[in-house]
């Protein structure tokens, strides 16, 4: 058995530690497609947020309780660039997390594709399942926002795309938008810089042409997965592929499990609920994604038009729950 997991993010990560031990159980293969769309530079270091979170959680070395970055990290570096007073200083990069950027840094300089540095770097790690950026190329979120005295100069942002549109608008880079400002700055819409030209990275749309299903992770539908969804050739590989695609709500009784989904569906005027995000998603036989939708417990009167829905228990509070849920969502098929 082949299973396809589009995911990102810390509840992607976390969901995948259920894949994992689902595919021991059955003996299945495990393909993980990451979004690449929060990756930035930072201090000359590339950044890959939503692989880095997916590689340490898998790999054992992920902080569970902030849930990003190392278990066991320093700030030595942080704390000597805040002396300096270099930007950004709102985002921060821990000692242990900044050699991963230092090696990745290194080799994309030296012209070896994302998706071969994410190998080479998961040996370390040995997650126990392949791990694929969904492109190689460049694509950035970015966060299409009212220009306010709370945004700094661009080259505060240490973001060269950060620029003022027409209309007293300002492009953001996600990351400025969810980490510095906290989502609270009033926003119109998501780009996804670089997503028309961008290519799937070697082996994403064979593995979705080869699995025996596909799920979408319970991550934020609209900075995570729409990302993934934007590179050209994946949506379609998706949709004309022959496996089954169920996602995973991630939203329980009205309200994100974690992150702020909410607020980011509020930006596409899209219902923050079960329905809401399973209707986003779209029914495979109306031209959109889904064969079947895992909705909580709570949600057990959710309709998506066309979707097969199925309630089961949607927390992670553990790893054998996890896998429960995984195996919900592959008997949903």
């Amino acid at each position: 058995m082949r299973i396809v997991v589009l995911t990102g993010g810390i509840g992607g990560a976390r969901f995948l530690l259920g894949v994992r031990a689902y595919a021991r159980e059955v003996g299945a293969e495990v393909t993980a497609v990451v979004n690449v769309g929060d990756d930035l530079r930072l201090h000359g270091l590339r950044v890959c947020p939503d692989l880095d979170s997916v590689m340490y959680t898998l790999g054992g070395g992920a902080d569970p309780e902030r849930g990003w970055g190392r278990v066991d990290e320093s700030w030595t570096i942080k704390n000597e660039l805040a002396a300096y007073g270099a930007e950004p200083s709102w985002f921060g990069l821990g000692d242990r997390d900044i050699a991963t950027h230092l090696v990745r840094t290194t080799m994309l300089d030296a012209g070896y594709p994302l998706h071969q540095v994410i190998e080479a770097l998961a040996t370390r790690w040995q997650p126990g399942v392949r791990l694929l950026p969904a492109t190689d190329d460049r694509l950035e979120t970015h966060a299409v926002v009212s220009a306010t005295s709370e945004l700094a100069s661009p080259a505060a942002t240490n973001n060269a795309d950060a620029a003022d549109l027409d209309g007293g608008r300002r492009a953001i880079h996600f990351q400025e938008w969810w980490v510095r400002h906290r989502a609270q700055l009033p926003t119109h819409q998501f780009v996804f810089v670089g997503a028309e030209t961008a290519k799937p990275a070697p082996g994403v749309t064979e593995a979705i042409g080869a699995a025996d299903v596909v799920l979408i992770a319970p991550s934020n539908p609209v900075v995570s997965i729409a990302p993934i969804l934007a590179v050209p050739g994946l949506r379609e590989a998706l949709t004309d592929g022959p496996a089954p695609v169920v996602g995973v709500s991630p939203i329980i009784g009205g309200a994100p499990v974690r992150g702020m989904a909410d607020r980011c569906l509020a930006v596409l005027n899209v219902e923050c609920s079960a329905a809401g995000v399973g209707g986003l998603y779209g029914s495979r036989a109306g031209g959109g994604l889904l064969d079947g939708w895992l909705v909580a417990e709570e949600d057990a009167q959710t309709v998506v038009p066309e979707v097969t829905v199925r309630a089961v228990p949607l927390r992670m509070t553990d790893e054998a729950a996890t896998a429960a849920m995984v195996r919900a969502a592959v008997e949903l098929t």
